[in-house]
C-alpha cells in the first residue's frame, strides 16, 4: 500500500505512484504556501502517501511550465498554479498554454492586498494614490509575479482605476512573496500587491500593514477596507489550481482528481482556507478546462490592452 503512494479511496487512487507536486516558483510564495498546505493534509489524513514538493524558479513560472509540458505522459507529476503561470507564459514569449495541460482541479480564489511596510508614511489608501498620482515614477510597486500576473495586472488596473495612467506604473518583479517580502521589508519599494495568505504572521506582528484589499468584501481578520469602500471602483480576485502533464493515463487523472475531491472535503483544507484567506473555488472536469481556456483568453486580452503585447 506504501508503494502505491495512496492509503485510501479506492481502485481509482491505487494507480498513484510516487507522486510529486511542482511548484512554480520560489519557497514561501503563494503557490509554495497552497501546494504545501494541500500535500500535507493529503498525507496527514492518509489520502495519500508521501509527495514530494519541488520548486522550479525562473521567468514567473514559465520554466515550470514547459517542464510540466516536457513531462507529457507523466503518471506521478502534478504543478500547483493559477494566474500568474498563465501571464507569464504570454509575457515570456512561450508557446506552453495551461489549457494544453491535463486540468486537475482548481482549487481557490484569494484577494489581493496593497500592503506596506509597518511604519510607512502611507496609512491609507488614500494617501498612497494621492502619491502615485502626483508623480508615478516616484512610487515604486513591487509584486510577487511576472507581467501578465496577478501581482503585476493588480495595480495595472488599479492605476487605471484612479487616473493613473497603466505605462507610468514602476513596477518590480520578484519571485514570489518571500523575496517580495524581503524587499518590502528593506523599503526597495513603496508598496507592494500580492496575496494575504502569504503575510499571515508579519501582518499580525505589525511588520506589514494591509491598505485596501481588492475583493468585493472585506477580509476577515485584517484590518483593511475594500477598493470599492475607498472609492475606487475595482474588485480583483486571483486564483490557484492544480495540473498534470498532458497526455496521462485516464486512470491517473481520475485518481488525482479523487485524491483532490477527498482534500477539498476535509475538516483541516476548510480551516486552511480560513487561515490563509482563501476562498473555496474548487471545480473540476470540462468546467476547469473551460475556465483555463477563458483564462489565456483574457490574460492575452488585458495584456494587449496594456500595450504588453
Amino acid at each position: 500500500m506504501t508503494a502505491c503512494g495512496v492509503t485510501r479511496g479506492g481502485d481509482e487512487s491505487r494507480g498513484l505512484h510516487r507522486l510529486r507536486m511542482m511548484v512554480p516558483n520560489s519557497p514561501g510564495g503563494g503557490y509554495d504556501l497552497t501546494a504545501r498546505t494541500a500535500v500535507k493534509i493529503m498525507e496527514d489524513t492518509d489520502i495519500t502517501g508521501r509527495i514530494e514538493v519541488f520548486n522550479v524558479i525562473g521567468a514567473g513560472g514559465t520554466v515550470a511550465m514547459a517542464r510540466l509540458m516536457n513531462e507529457k505522459g507523466n503518471d506521478d507529476l502534478m504543478m500547483m498554479m493559477g494566474l500568474g503561470v498563465v501571464g507569464a507564459v504570454y509575457t515570456n514569449g512561450s508557446s506552453a498554454r495551461a489549457s494544453d495541460a491535463t486540468a486537475l482541479a482548481k482549487m481557490v480564489e484569494e484577494q489581493e492586498g496593497i500592503l506596506v511596510p509597518g511604519d510607512s508614511p502611507f496609512r491609507t489608501i488614500g494617501d498612497l494614490v494621492a502619491a502615485w498620482k502626483a508623480d508615478p515614477a516616484k512610487i515604486t510597486i513591487g509584486g510577487g509575479s511576472s507581467p501578465g500576473g496577478p501581482d503585476h495586472l493588480f495595480p495595472m488596473e488599479t492605476a487605471r482605476a484612479v487616473g493613473v495612467d497603466p505605462r507610468k506604473v514602476n513596477y518590480v518583479t520578484y519571485d514570489g512573496g518571500g523575496d517580495l517580502l524581503t524587499a518590502l521589508l528593506g523599503k526597495k519599494i513603496a508598496a507592494g500587491t500580492t496575496g494575504l495568505g502569504e503575510f499571515v504572521d508579519q501582518i499580525e506582528a505589525g511588520q506589514v500593514r494591509v491598505l485596501a484589499v481588492s475583493g468585493k468584501e472585506r477580509v476577515k481578520g485584517v484590518d483593511a477596507p475594500t477598493l470599492t469602500e475607498a472609492g475606487i471602483n475595482l474588485t480583483f480576485t486571483n486564483w490557484r489550481g492544480i495540473l498534470a502533464p498532458p497526455g496521462i493515463s485516464d486512470d491517473a487523472r481520475k485518481a488525482m482528481v479523487k485524491a483532490l475531491e477527498e482534500l477539498h472535503a476535509t475538516d483541516q483544507w476548510k480551516e486552511a482556507l480560513v487561515k490563509n484567506g482563501w476562498s473555496d473555488a474548487f471545480v473540476t472536469g470540462p468546467e476547469f478546462e473551460q475556465f483555463l481556456t477563458d483564462q489565456d483568453n483574457r490574460v492575452s486580452s488585458t495584456l494587449s490592452e496594456l500595450g504588453l503585447l
